[in-house]
């Protein structure tokens, strides 16, 4: 939990009638005497998105403390930018067909959808969301 204390200035009394642009003429006392103005401000919650990302992060770190893991971590890593190059190169083959690119711009909008729908707009399915991923990661650190 996160707390923040901000000390406000207790009003001042102005005095005179007329006011000068940038300066004002204050008096030592305020309208409230004897008392400190506070207001604290809490932030509670729980980030489960900040905390998942964590994780990851911790168990990539964990996995690459290892000597013998390392070799297996440039091996994920290798193949996520083949598989990354590798399909850039079979969406642009797919590009240049006619009436393909129109009917998977349009399959990409519904299932865009669908997974807002199903894991993005309530607190609940995200963190079900979360959970696969997490699983996900373990299976493939296989901790």
């Amino acid at each position: 939990m996160a707390s923040i204390t901000v000390n406000l200035l207790p009003p001042l009394v102005v005095h005179g009638s007329k006011s000068f642009p940038g300066s004002f003429r204050t008096s030592p006392v305020s309208l409230l005497t004897g008392r400190q103005n506070r207001v604290i401000v809490k932030a509670t919650g729980e980030s489960s998105e900040s905390s998942t990302s964590l994780t990851v992060f911790k168990s990539v770190q964990n996995v690459w403390d290892k000597p013998e893991d390392r070799l297996g971590l440039f091996g994920v890593g290798f193949g996520a930018i083949v598989a990354f190059w590798a399909s850039i190169n079979l969406i642009t083959a797919l590009d240049k067909l006619p009436l393909i690119p129109t009917v998977m711009e349009l399959i990409g909008i519904v299932f865009s959808s669908w997974f807002t729908y199903r894991y993005l707009l309530f607190k609940p399915d995200r963190q079900e969301l979360f959970q696969i991923l997490n699983k996900s990661v373990s299976d493939i650190l296989g901790q």
